[in-house]
């Protein structure tokens, strides 16, 4: 057996510090040469070793004589303290380090979430504003409505008197106010609000299966979808409750049976379908139904904020 190869510029430096070339030698060999360090900390836990002095791995022919006793002075365990003490400081500098780095990371997090919810608010704002305006603009188109039919039915009372019809026809000429039937019907926010706290609610509910959350969603917005486009159509406004697919994507979870009944389905007797029938199909509540889901299924912090 030969004397291990050992790293020459460490076994210089450890011979240095006063530790012979044997004990130096063993220490960076059982150390895998990793670090001066690490064989000043192998010397110090072998210490005691019977062996500590003999040459590691030398044939039976080499006689390195009977080395004389050798004591870990003083001065070398200082320095040993010394390495131990410069390896922890540089372990915690980097460690502080890394930390700083994390907290930069969690701040710029922070301020990236606070945004995303300030613009939420500003856009439900918005939206609620333009909501009520539409509102008070439809009150307003009615209340118009009313009194020019009020005024209408005056007239012709006034004709049936015998009062001249010149005066109705002059009247009909140029009535207070005729207004246009509103192509566009206005949604209630109350209702509108009341389906988008569903949605909250159901993605609150079931936060830890996004992908289950979002299926739910898409499903409620095909049904409402189908409604919308064939209203007609029966196929279309009845649920069995008891189907497996409906069970599993909207049935199972907690809020999506309200949505459907928000937009107008109703339980039958014998709860066996979910059933909105023909004279209630409302295309306002239908519409705001699938911009609420399709908001839900577009916007990332939905529910969670």
């Amino acid at each position: 057996m030969a004397v291990p190869e050992v790293d020459k510029k460490m076994l210089g430096e450890l011979e240095a510090m006063g530790f012979p070339r044997p004990r130096a030698t063993r220490a960076l060999h059982y150390s895998g040469n990793a670090s001066l360090g690490a064989a000043i900390d192998w010397i110090i836990d072998h210490e005691n070793d019977a062996d500590i002095d003999e040459m590691p791995l030398v044939t039976v022919d080499i006689s390195i004589g009977s080395p004389e006793p050798f004591y870990f002075t003083e001065a070398m365990k200082i320095k040993a303290q010394e390495l131990r003490d410069q390896a922890r400081k540089k372990k915690e500098e980097e460690e502080k380090k890394l930390e700083r780095e994390r907290e930069k990371g969690r701040i710029q997090s922070g301020k990236q979430l606070i945004e995303a919810k300030r613009s939420l608010e500003e856009n439900e704002r918005k939206r609620n504003i333009e909501f009520r305006k539409a509102e008070k603009e439809e009150e307003k188109r009615a209340r118009e409505r009313i009194r020019w039919k009020l005024k209408q039915d005056k007239l012709e009372r006034r004709v049936n008197v015998g009062l001249p019809p010149e005066q109705l026809v002059a009247e009909e000429r140029t009535p207070a106010v005729r207004i246009e039937q509103n192509p566009f019907p206005v949604r209630s926010v109350a209702k509108s609000e009341r389906m988008r706290e569903c949605l909250r609610s159901l993605r609150r509910n079931h936060k830890d299966d996004d992908a289950r959350v979002r299926q739910a969603f898409q499903t409620l917005l095909i049904y409402v979808g189908n409604v919308a486009r064939n209203p007609n159509e029966e196929k279309f406004r009845k649920i069995r409750l008891s189907n497996p697919l409906f069970l599993d994507r909207v049935g199972s979870l907690t809020g999506g049976i309200e949505f459907l009944e928000l937009c107008g389905f109703e339980t039958t007797e014998g709860e066996e379908f979910l059933y909105l029938p023909h004279n209630k199909v409302d295309m306002a509540t239908l519409n705001s139904a699938a911009s609420e889901l399709k908001s839900a299924l577009t916007n990332p912090f939905f529910g969670l904020l």
